[in-house]
């Protein structure tokens, strides 16, 4: 039992020191690659994280390995992908062929930001994080914007849905405005990329807008019913609806 105990211990700090050194490897090869350029504090922190975390799939300069990750820097994917990645905890993943999914970020505000300062040092370019006035915004228009270009991926309360193929367009009841408007200028996993060609500032504004409003008030008419369409109302209905007309029925009716 004792052996195998100190095998353990020695496993775990064998694998911590091979991490310290595979770092340390790394930033002596990055070291190279920027030699006469000095680092900030953020980029250098930016890539212990990003070696660390990252490098795996993505490759130690965020080229991408194949099979792994695609690369985020030629072209680069941008600062707004990123973030979207990291703040909703879709990355890092567990294993490259691991679902995207929405998750708790696994990385601090300042870390997601060291990291994009890191990748945005090897190359810089792709669409930034934007910033989005959701007072500005107009709830007609963005309600008209979200059901001709989102309600039949995500449904008409933004709870997600099937989009066939064996994808799903997720729930946006927890999304930012921020999320909202990288989303849209990104297109992660099947979604389409609405960028400035498609919606001005004032559209994206509108729908963040629209979004946001559906949390506390898309039940007009009584319970939400996990907004989930007329399917559930109808059953509701039915089921409900008749169960106690027949109780009444029972309660009133005569025997003869």
């Amino acid at each position: 039992m004792r052996r195998r105990l100190d095998r353990r211990v020695t496993g775990k700090l064998l694998g911590a020191v091979g991490a310290a050194l595979a770092v340390q490897v790394l930033s002596s090869v990055w070291a190279g690659a920027t030699s006469g350029t000095a680092a900030s504090p953020q980029v250098q922190r930016g890539f212990e994280l990003f070696s660390t975390n990252c490098a795996t799939c993505h490759g130690p300069g965020g080229e991408g390995v194949p099979g792994n990750g695609p690369s985020l820097v030629a072209p680069p994917v941008g600062a707004a992908a990123i973030d979207f990645m990291l703040s909703t905890g879709r990355m890092p993943l567990a294993y490259p062929n691991a679902a995207l999914v929405r998750g708790e970020p696994q990385f601090s505000r300042a870390e997601i930001d060291a990291i994009i300062a890191y990748l945005s040092s090897v190359r810089a370019g792709g669409p930034a994080i934007p910033t989005l006035a959701t007072a500005d915004g107009s709830l007609s228009l963005g309600q008209e914007l979200f059901q001709g270009n989102c309600a039949a991926c995500h449904g008409a309360a933004a709870e997600g849905g099937s989009v066939g193929g064996g994808e799903v367009a997720p729930s946006l009841n927890v999304a930012t405005p921020t999320q909202i408007g990288e989303a849209l200028l990104t297109g992660p996993g099947v979604m389409p990329k609405f960028g400035p060609e498609q919606f001005s500032e004032h559209e994206v504004n509108s729908l963040a807008r629209y979004i946001v409003w559906l949390r506390d008030n898309g039940d007009r008419g009584g319970l939400g019913i996990g907004r989930v369409g007329p399917v559930a109302e109808g059953f509701v209905a039915w089921v409900v609806g008749l169960g106690l007309l027949l109780i009444v029925i029972r309660l009133t009716g005569t025997k003869t």
